[in-house]
């Protein structure tokens, strides 16, 4: 994670150097919490990824390092801090969880001050066709936006679910573009000159007006003619292309670690369940070349949240959503075995009938067997530890916190809205209770008043009960990664690790019920303090 292109092949080179054998396993800086400054990307080819070449290449092979093919069984997450924290980089950047946010902050998500202009808006090209036109408009400033419209039967649902993605997915840390919900009046879209779309016919002609009014024919209209829609800002830099979820950009210096190993996409399948997110494939990802200070690097980000919440953009989502893949050879061969008579629960599942909401509950949802449309390598390659690592951000979010955020995007049926804030509110606590679950959940480490302090995140949220936790504390040498075992099996440090001198690492393995779910805190003497610099956690 430290180390960029000509540093990782100098250190392969020199690394049967008695100098570098041995190497530390925590340096004077760990924990890191922000990566170094990336490198400058001097030439970035844009990728257009085909989404079906992505499913067929993850629903009937597999590029990825896989888990099941892994010495031990399984490939630890990289991207990481020694803490198990995933760093402030170019994909991610810590928020709720890590630090307190605001509600003005959660509702405000990646910027709510650049709203299209009051004045015309100016249509610079259309997406004609299809249940969910749209269009790309210019306002009186000259920022540029996608100004996307909900399907007709389905009024406030695709604009709702795409606003509060682009919050609720900014919140837990990643890059998400500036979405708002614009009410307006037709007569303020303009035609740019030039602009054309396909006819009927395929071929491209001059759009006129009339092309404006059918579009605006086929979504929804208040009584007194005003049209509600998501209006996207266009984010900065350079579009060059999405990111896949296995393997690294090639063009991208700073982009080293396989997408598969990342935390931060592994983990990312936890916040995809919890807000129904199947529609999470490469397509609906964005790396943008930006400049900043001078440099050019590689932004990555996550869009097009149109199809969270219940909804599937164009209509409300498919009760298969969320429970079985695109392609599900098992499930098939069972229906032609029944002769169509089998339906699995997931269809026959009684859902609410609210058309701004789309199809989403709570009762029937398990997080750790919600299913994406089809396979993503990293989901799959996701560890006890990723999982648990997420579902600490999702229960970061408060009762009220979920209510502020449904308030802001603006449904006008109370109870649809009630409905969604039960089930995100129900979802998140069973993503507590299953992740929490998997592990020994003790975080927030300390040391203060000669002892080390902890909180149990079941016990905190009320999941389970905290055991009684036993300590074995060791001497830890930094340098050889050896352990001497010392006295003391509470939380209370030894005297060793008392009148240890500044420098000195100590280690505490806490064991609760279970022997394999142990947690090891590592602690290093800062002179008068101990700080917490490494965290282990088995399962």
């Amino acid at each position: 994670m430290r180390l960029h292109g000509f540093q990782k092949l100098l250190l392969a080179v020199l690394a049967a150097s008695p100098l570098l054998s041995g190497a530390p396993k925590f340096y004077p800086d760990d924990p890191l919490w922000k990566l170094p400054e990336p490198l400058p990307v001097t030439e970035a080819v844009k990728r257009d990824l085909s989404d079906f070449y992505d499913y067929f290449l993850y629903t009937f092979a597999n590029p990825a390092e896989q888990n099941k093919d892994a010495p031990g069984g399984f490939i630890p997450a990289e991207g990481v801090n020694t803490l198990g924290e995933v760093p402030d980089s170019e994909w991610f950047t810590n928020r709720i969880g890590s630090r307190e946010m605001s509600i003005e902050e959660l509702v405000r998500g990646p910027g709510d001050d650049r709203p299209p202009a009051e004045g015309p808006w100016t249509i610079v090209s259309a997406k004609t066709e299809g249940l969910t036109p749209g269009f790309m408009i210019k306002d009186r400033t000259g920022e540029r936006y996608l100004l996307k419209f909900d399907p007709k039967k389905n009024p406030e649902m695709a604009s709702a679910a795409d606003f509060l993605g682009s919050r609720f997915f900014h919140a837990l840390g990643y890059n998400t573009p500036q979405n708002y919900i614009v009410d307006f009046q037709s007569d303020r879209l303009e035609i740019g000159e030039g602009v054309t779309m396909l006819d009927a016919g395929g071929r491209h002609r001059q759009m006129v007006r009339y092309d404006v009014v059918k579009v605006l024919e086929k979504v929804p209209q208040g009584a007194d003619g005003s049209i509600r829609a998501l209006a996207s800002r266009l984010l900065p830099g350079k579009p060059v292309g999405g990111f896949r979820y296995h393997g690294t950009r090639s063009d991208d210096p700073n982009d080293l670690v396989p997408h598969e190993r990342r935390r931060d996409l592994r983990g990312l399948y936890v916040f995809c369940s919890w807000l129904g997110h199947d529609d999470s494939r490469s397509i609906n990802t964005l790396d943008m070349l930006v400049d900043e200070s001078g440099k050019q690097f590689i932004r990555h980000h996550l869009i097009d949240f149109g199809s969270i919440l219940g909804s599937a953009s164009e209509e409300a989502n498919s009760p298969r959503g969320g429970n079985q893949y695109l392609y599900a050879i098992d499930d098939a061969l069972v229906q032609i075995v029944s002769l169509g008579l089998y339906t699995p629960k997931w269809y026959r599942w009684d859902y609410k009938n609210y058309p701004s909401i789309g199809r989403f509950e709570h009762a029937f949802y398990q997080p750790d067997r919600w299913t994406p449309e089809y396979k993503n390598p990293a989901f799959a390659n996701r560890l006890p530890d990723d999982t648990f690592w997420a579902a600490k951000k999702v229960m970061a979010f408060s009762d009220e916190a979920i209510r502020a955020l449904v308030a802001a995007a603006r449904y006008s049926n109370p109870d649809a809205a009630e409905w969604l804030i039960r089930c995100l509110i129900e979802r998140r606590d069973k993503v507590g209770r299953e992740y929490f679950g998997r592990v020994l959940p003790l975080d927030g480490f300390e040391v203060s008043d000669g002892r080390l302090r902890w909180t149990h995140l079941g016990e905190k949220y009320g999941f389970s009960k905290a055991s009684a936790i036993r300590a074995s504390w060791s001497r830890f040498d930094n340098q050889a990664g050896t352990h001497q075992p010392l006295e003391g099996s509470g939380p209370e440090l030894p005297a060793a690790v008392r009148d240890s001198r500044r420098g000195d690492y100590f280690a505490a393995k806490l064991v609760g019920d279970d022997a394999a779910r142990a947690v090891t805190v590592y602690l290093r003497n800062q002179g008068g303090s101990f700080e917490v610099v490494g965290i282990e956690r088995g399962w």
